[in-house]
């Protein structure tokens, strides 16, 4: 049991990665930009790859009715989501600690991986609205009016992973270090739970 209690405790932590690096990337590139324009998001944030490559990307935007990217403050999700890695990194080392000092169910270990699960399967299905929200809701206003074949408005919403043409960009969106991070720190609490089964296994 003190190896899955090790595998949960460094699940738990593995995941405050979301505080020092990027949760994912958006990068958009195209012939007239040999160096391709770049947004790291955070979990309290957004930040550009260059020095401006937010400005540059508002200012394409803006051209097809885009709003600006957000700030921290236009979104409850850079609040919020802080708060919960933060909370479930606790909720983990408290479980990993308690297992160290007493044999307790690895149940314990795939409740924190569900519900870990769930939160995160949220957060993506946040961020894909957020996306699609971002690309459809133009200004009607806006000096480029581009529509599909069949008459309807364009979209521009990037992917929530891997590759979309979008006019003469090509948009690429994957997870960073910081997402990684998390998906590897969920691995270990997995890892965990099967340890700690294997070990209650043992042992009788």
């Amino acid at each position: 049991m003190k190896t899955a209690s090790v595998s949960m405790l460094l699940g738990s932590v593995l995941i405050l990665g979301l505080f020092v690096f990027p949760m994912w990337n958006i990068r958009l590139g195209a012939p007239q930009y040999p160096e391709p324009l770049g947004i790291d998001i955070y979990i309290n944030g957004l930040k550009g790859e260059a020095e401006f490559d937010i400005q540059n990307i508002d200012g394409l935007n803006h051209y097809i009715g885009m709003k600006i990217l957000p700030k921290p403050a236009d979104m409850w999700e850079f609040t919020v989501f802080p708060m919960v890695i933060m909370g479930m990194s606790i909720l983990g080392v408290l479980i990993a600690m308690v297992s160290l000092l007493k044999r307790i169910s690895p149940n314990w270990f795939l409740f924190w991986f569900i519900l870990m699960s769930i939160l995160g399967a949220l957060g993506l299905y946040d961020f894909n609205q957020w996306l699609i929200e971002y690309g459809t809701d133009l200004d009607p206003n806006a000096i480029m009016k581009l529509v599909n074949p069949d008459g309807t408005p364009m979209q521009y919403n990037p992917p929530l992973i891997g590759h979309k043409k979008l006019l003469n960009f090509d948009a690429y969106s994957y997870p960073r270090l910081g997402g990684i991070m998390l998906f590897v720190g969920m691995f270990f609490t997995l890892l965990a739970f099967w340890l700690g089964k294997r070990s209650l296994k043992t042992s009788l």
